[in-house]
């Protein structure tokens, strides 16, 4: 004897999905833009001040992206092709050809945003200035 099963579905979750993937990323958003905030206060304070602009040239942008939304924060003090802030960070070659070593500035400064996020949120992310990928403990 053969038994057949036949399982007929008609729709789809199309509807459903969409509402819960907006009202996922709106919660995702307004909170990753609570901490863009915090983020570019931390790195305007944290900045070392020659003339101030570098300091003054902090923001955030929150984005979709097909992985969920992004907190990216950027700085627009860029002089002849570079970005002055990184200049900063990682060090830099001088005309002359002095080397200006480098003041680990902005990871102390997100430090702590990074680590409220994944105490309030539960969330993973990777921080991009050394591709470590912090997995949150509340997920597991």
């Amino acid at each position: 004897m053969i038994n057949v099963a036949e399982l007929k579905h008609e729709g789809d979750f199309k509807k459903t999905d969409t509402f819960l993937g907006k009202l996922s990323n709106g919660i995702n958003r307004k909170f990753l833009e609570h901490y863009g905030k915090l983020g570019v206060e931390a790195l305007h304070e944290a900045t070392p001040k020659a003339t101030g602009k570098t300091s003054q040239s902090w923001s955030y942008v929150v984005e979709n992206s097909s992985n969920g939304v992004l907190l990216n924060w950027n700085n627009s003090n860029v002089v002849n092709g570079a970005n002055v802030a990184m200049l900063i960070q990682k060090g830099h070659g001088t005309a002359s050809g002095t080397y200006v070593q480098g003041i680990d500035y902005i990871n102390p400064a997100l430090e702590p945003i990074y680590e409220s996020i994944k105490k309030h949120k539960g969330m993973d992310f990777v921080d991009p200035s050394t591709d470590v990928i912090y997995e949150s403990h509340a997920r597991r």
